[in-house]
């Protein structure tokens, strides 16, 4: 841009260097300081320097003003108007609002700059604080008090470490019943994980007394014969996650191949193209969509030796299990699946070999689905198949007539259903409860002897416990499933007792192994002390061969010692199993019986067992 004339006049010729002066350097500082010193031996570049401020740099000092502050000389306005940058332009005021804006928004630089003096106070504390400590505690020997720049350092770094480990430890246990913060468990290395799974007491009492056929539960089941297991799946009982553990959560020899997209997978017999399982993700709803106790059992041998001659047939053992619920978060559960559309029309509710007639079965809807009813229309329907669902689907049809309800009375149709449910639930191979999920998989082990790869998991957060009902409500849904809830508290007493049999049970195993051990031990004891007292009197014999065995009275005395030593064993592991059978039945008489024996005083005294 060129200047005027008059501009040009004021200014004076271009600096030019003097001869002998430095050359341009690339140091900009220094080239900076030069231009300057330069600038200055000029008589009439004074006011140009001291316009265009400090060179480049070189800073003012704490307390100068700034120069564009300063009144221009008006020799030269117009050269200070070309040379001065825009900013100088605006009012004073203005600039020094501008000013202060930059400064108060330039919040990186702010916030580096507290953070990092707030580290330097907080270990410079630390750092004096650390070192009174250590010289009173160590006297002359602390030299905290003088820790170089590393040491500062460290202790920085140890400080922020810990603070970030306390940030992580706020994210990881919100709350105070952290696993990680429990003292128990450094009291318990290895708790119980069966122990109060329902949030109940430890403690059970049972109601119904069983024979000891009734709790021990012990099925043979050959993987590579003919056995076949059958799962009767009730409607909203966690049915679904079950089966979901039984074709991809069992540690078998040829495991069920599963592929990704596909509901059903293939569980063939080892070296075999023939299903051990007979479920919805095995072999599907083969005998009908939740087919009950009375389709399948008479459904599943045709369907799985239906195609084969009678005389061809093997004679299979049909193993039944189930899963049952508490019938109020079950009944909730399905009205809410209801609400969601689901109708179950596909199921055939084949009784003597014949569906019910729309007579027998009205429906409770005359649209597509029952989808958004409310629960007061739902409880309302008579012929709601959600009422006492388990009992029906656990009973004999055949034996009141199947769905023809004028066969014989109510009270006498409810009770015969009562009774078959109850009977055929003890009699099947197994039986969980939605309630206990790990009681649930160790009964399942127990009785098949056959292991599950990743545990169960208990939930108790679920669609049932979201519905906020009132203390009528419940109690009217009770009445609607009364069976239910006689079958399921029959069901829980079973449940609980045969777990607490086979826990006992095995405690007793592993105790007479370990008596077992202790005796094999103390047999090699004895055997190597006789070994050792042999030798000693073969090699005194031979040392003295005149001299008479009665004559000799340390022989006598180790033959002594050696007689005392059994009977002293003998009697201590006699005292300590009458111990441990007292523990393990207080009350009753010591007895030397074997694990048989325990589990007959089992069924005396099993609210006693612990």
């Amino acid at each position: 841009m060129a200047l005027p004339a008059c501009a040009a006049r004021a200014l004076g010729p271009p600096l030019q260097p003097e001869r002998g002066a430095p050359a341009r350097t690339t140091c900009p500082r220094r080239h900076s300081r030069v231009e300057a010193e330069l600038a200055a031996s000029r008589p009439g570049a004074v006011a140009a320097s001291v316009r265009a401020g400090p060179p480049r740099g070189v800073s003012r000092g704490f307390n100068s003003q700034p120069l564009l502050d300063e009144p221009l000389k008006a020799s030269s306005s117009v050269a200070g108007a070309a040379r001065t940058p825009l900013f100088a332009l605006l009012p004073r005021g203005r600039r020094r609002r501008m000013h202060d804006l930059r400064r108060r928004w330039d919040l990186g630089s702010l916030c580096r700059a507290l953070l990092t003096r707030g580290l330097a106070a907080l270990g410079h504390s630390l750092k004096h604080v650390l070192g009174a400590i250590f010289s009173k505690i160590f006297g002359p020997l602390a030299s905290v008090g003088n820790m170089d720049e590393k040491s500062n350092k460290l202790l920085l770094a140890l400080v922020m470490l810990f603070l970030f480990a306390v940030i992580v430890l706020q994210y990881v246990c919100p709350g105070t019943e952290c696993q990680l913060l429990r003292l128990q468990a450094f009291s318990s290395p290895m708790p119980d994980p069966y122990r109060s799974e329902d949030e109940s007491s430890a403690r059970f009492v049972p109601r119904y007394n069983f024979s000891r056929g009734d709790l021990l539960r012990k099925v043979d089941f050959d993987i590579k014969g003919d056995d076949l297991i059958v799962f009767l799946h009730i409607q909203k009982t966690g049915g679904t996650t079950f089966g979901r553990h039984l074709v991809r959560n069992i540690q078998l020899e040829q495991p069920c191949e599963c592929r990704v997209g596909q509901k059903k997978c293939t569980c063939h017999r080892p070296g075999k193209r023939e299903t051990w399982l007979f479920s919805r993700f095995s072999t599907g709803w083969s005998c009908g969509l939740h087919a009950d106790w009375t389709e399948l059992t008479s459904c599943v041998p045709a369907v799985v030796d239906g195609k084969r001659d009678a005389r061809l047939r093997p004679s299979r053992n049909f193993h039944y299990i189930t899963i049952l619920r508490d019938p109020v978060s079950r009944y909730l559960s399905e009205w809410r699946h209801v609400q969601r559309g689901a109708t179950w029309k596909a199921s055939l509710h084949v009784c003597d070999g014949r569906p019910p007639t729309s007579e027998e079965l009205p429906s409770c809807y005359t649209g597509d689905d029952w989808s958004g009813c409310p629960l007061k229309e739902f409880m309302d329907c008579p012929y709601n198949l959600a009422n006492n669902r388990q009992v029906r689907m656990l009973s004999d049809l055949t034996l009141v007539g199947c769905y023809n309800l004028s066969v014989m009375p109510e009270k006498q149709r409810n009770k015969v259903l009562l009774e078959s449910a109850k009977s055929n639930l003890k009699h099947m191979a197994f039986f969980g409860l939605t309630e206990f999920q790990r009681k649930t998989q160790y009964l399942f082990e127990k009785t098949f002897n056959m292991n599950f790869i990743s545990p169960f998991t208990q939930y108790n957060t679920t669609r049932a416990s979201s519905v906020e009902i009132n203390e009528e409500i419940q109690k009217r849904i009770e009445g609607l499933n009364f069976l239910d809830m006689e079958l399921y508290s029959y069901a829980k007493d079973l449940f609980l007792q045969r777990y607490q049999f086979m826990r006992q049970k095995e405690h007793q195993e592993a105790r007479q192994k370990r008596q077992e051990q202790r005796k094999f031990l103390k047999g090699r004891f004895l055997q190597t002390h006789f070994q050792s007292q042999g030798q000693s009197q073969s090699q005194s014999q031979s040392q003295n061969p005149s001299q008479n065995p009665s004559q000799n009275p340390n022989l006598n005395a180790n033959q002594n010692v050696t007689q005392n030593l059994i009977q002293n064993l003998t009697q201590n592991s006699s005292q300590k199993e009458n111990r441990e059978s007292q523990k393990q039945n207080p009350g009753q008489e010591p007895s030397d019986g074997s694990a048989s024996n325990g589990t007959n005083d089992y069924i005396g005294s099993v609210e006693k067992w612990r």
